[in-house]
């Protein structure tokens, strides 16, 4: 007790004392059902992105800008990655490889704006049964089997927007409620959803133009604005219609995948996390839950799976 008494102590007063302005982050960001149990391995096994962001000269309307910079890398897999027989599989193998970059905007009066393209490839090109194979030396699983039945190559484009404006604050400012609404447009994923973003702080929240949450925290005068600290919950529910899923479908390009399944086009969503700063980094760990994506009899109703985010900043 004594042990947790102090790693809180410890924790908080970091948090308390990471008030400088940084305008420069570097990001490493992992999704993995790993997270959140040792015997899961299914479905979007891994995922991870690098990312690189920095603020930019503010203009009339926004009251800052932010551009960002992500080379990112997406694993899909059946109920288990060592499924040999075809006739198994409940989702298809897929890799999706990315470079995306883009500019947020957040508004004065609360709103934010992302917009973001990708170039990229799906298919073997993409290098998915090789990354699994060194996951799973890394941690002494078995070798993956079934990866030569998986979505072929084909070249990818997609672009990305997001958008929030704020709906609700508590009088004490520790609670919130914003309006959350993204879509994509591309060769590899088609959608619209809507929901919300709520936070919860255990200190002051800060604006949705200086908080972890919306990626705004970078400021360019120690002066005028500070990297404020944070600390906080968000729990974001949403409602998603989904047009176009190439690691499902396979790419719109190509008709000679070997296993491929109709999609599910509504899809419930939702993330529950904890975010907090600590001087130069920032740290955030989620929950994510997904009802069923597609129409296979054997794919379960619902799934979940785990992201660690670390952020860096500097100037």
């Amino acid at each position: 007790m004594k042990r947790i008494t102090t790693f809180l102590l410890l924790l908080s007063f970091s948090i308390a004392h990471s008030q400088r302005a940084y305008d420069h982050e570097f990001s490493f960001s992992n999704d993995n059902d790993l997270y959140i149990s040792t015997s899961q391995d299914r479905y979007y096994t891994n995922g991870m992105t690098f990312g690189y962001r920095y603020l930019a000269n503010s203009t009339q309307i926004s009251a800052k800008k932010i551009y960002q910079f992500r080379l990112g890398h997406k694993m899909y897999t059946p109920f288990k990655a060592t499924v040999s027989s075809p006739e198994l599989h409940d989702r298809p193998f897929a890799s999706y490889l990315y470079l995306s970059g883009g500019i947020a905007h957040y508004f004065k009066q609360g709103e934010t704006l992302a917009v973001d393209a990708e170039l990229g490839i799906i298919g073997p090109a993409a290098m998915g049964r090789e990354l699994q194979d060194f996951i799973h030396d890394i941690y002494g699983f078995r070798k993956a089997t079934g990866w030569q039945y998986q979505i072929k190559n084909a070249f990818a484009i997609n672009i990305k927007a997001q958008y929030t404006r704020p709906l609700w604050t508590s009088i004490n400012n520790k609670l919130d409620i914003h309006w959350l609404n993204s879509g994509s447009l591309g060769t590899v994923f088609t959608d619209i959803s809507t929901g919300v973003l709520s936070r919860w702080g255990f200190y002051t929240l800060q604006s949705s133009t200086n908080s972890l949450a919306f990626g705004s925290n970078l400021n360019g005068n120690a002066e005028i604005s500070q990297n404020k600290s944070e600390f906080f919950l968000v729990f974001k529910p949403s409602v998603q219609y989904v047009f176009h899923d190439a690691t499902i479908e396979g790419s719109i390009f190509r008709t000679d995948n070997p296993i491929t399944f109709p999609i599910n086009p509504l899809v419930f969503n939702a993330e529950l996390g904890i975010m907090f700063t600590s001087n130069r980094f920032n740290f955030g760990y989620s929950i994510f839950y997904h009802s069923k994506k597609l129409q296979s009899v054997r794919v379960p109703e619902s799934n979940f799976y785990g992201n660690i985010t670390l952020r860096y900043l500097w100037n």
